[in-house]
């Protein structure tokens, strides 16, 4: 009945039916840790694995540090950590009074990652989707960033929990789709980008990863996946490409070695400085 239902607002009829506040979404966010000053929060994503996602969010990273910002790189692939790899940290992340500390790189990068929690760096996370989704959530709410500028989050593959959670828990600016130039993949961009909007979360353009090969002799490319799609995808949705990425044997040793902070191509320094008028200007 509308008497038992009536709410706190101040003139209440009882009466639901047209009232904004009866209809306003219930919020997830969480709070982020009190000791936090997270001015933009960017998520990486990929509608499938092996594209190159944790390797962009690394170099975009970077990329916003060398520009002078204050940088957090969260690593949401729970079950497939592989940032503290690529920066050479090995560390274990400490426990305070008030939360967790994150590790920091050469470069002064602040970082998070299931990895730096686990008693071995091999060690499997045999973990359910709940208990995935809750670490995602204590990184958000447990680690003491600090004052960042711009905090990136690694987050897995697909369309799942994590993604989820994440676009429902934390304040996300933005995301920044990486994808890959053969053509199934475009299907799976439209189905990242269809799922954040569908969040109501701001697509800020996309990444082409693996988009060719230099030769080192000539300097001639050669698309070895062919002529990329990613452009005419992005055409399509209306979300800028901010940038390809070429197959580099330099850039993998540097991951493989835990050095990427010593890469002096600037393969992403225009998808960063996109990324950061278009977040400015929100």
């Amino acid at each position: 009945m509308a008497e038992d239902r009536k709410c706190d607002k101040q003139g209440c009829t009882g009466d639901c039916e047209g009232c904004a506040s009866a209809k306003a979404p219930e919020s997830f966010l969480e709070p982020t840790n009190e000791f936090n000053c997270i001015k933009k929060v960017v998520g990486i994503v990929s509608g499938k694995g092996g594209v190159g996602k944790s390797l962009v969010s690394g170099m975009l990273a970077i990329e916003m540090r060398r520009k002078g910002y204050e940088i957090g790189l969260m690593d949401a692939d729970i079950t497939g950590p592989s940032i503290p790899q690529m920066f050479g940290v090995t560390a274990r992340a400490k426990s305070a009074e008030y939360g967790i500390m994150p590790e920091v790189t050469a470069s002064g990068i602040k970082m998070m990652s299931i990895n730096l929690l686990l008693k071995e760096s091999d060690a499997p996370v045999v973990w359910r989707g709940p208990v995935i989704s809750g670490a995602v959530k204590q990184f958000w709410s447990d680690v003491i960033w600090g004052d960042i500028d711009y905090l990136f989050i690694d987050m897995p593959p697909g369309t799942g929990d994590v993604p989820l959670t994440v676009f429902q828990s934390i304040p996300l600016d933005g995301i920044v789709i990486v994808t890959s130039p053969q053509e199934l993949v475009s299907l799976i961009v439209k189905k990242a980008y269809h799922m954040a909007e569908m969040m109501h979360i701001p697509v800020l353009g996309l990444i082409e990863n693996m988009s060719y090969v230099k030769c080192p002799d000539c300097g001639r490319e050669f698309r070895i996946f062919g002529e990329g799609k990613t452009q005419t995808v992005a055409d399509e949705l209306g979300s800028p490409l901010l940038g390809r990425l070429p197959i580099d044997p330099k850039l993998a040793e540097l991951c493989d070695t835990g050095e990427i902070e010593r890469l002096t191509q600037d393969y992403l320094a225009s998808a960063a400085d996109q990324i950061d008028e278009m977040v400015k200007n929100k």
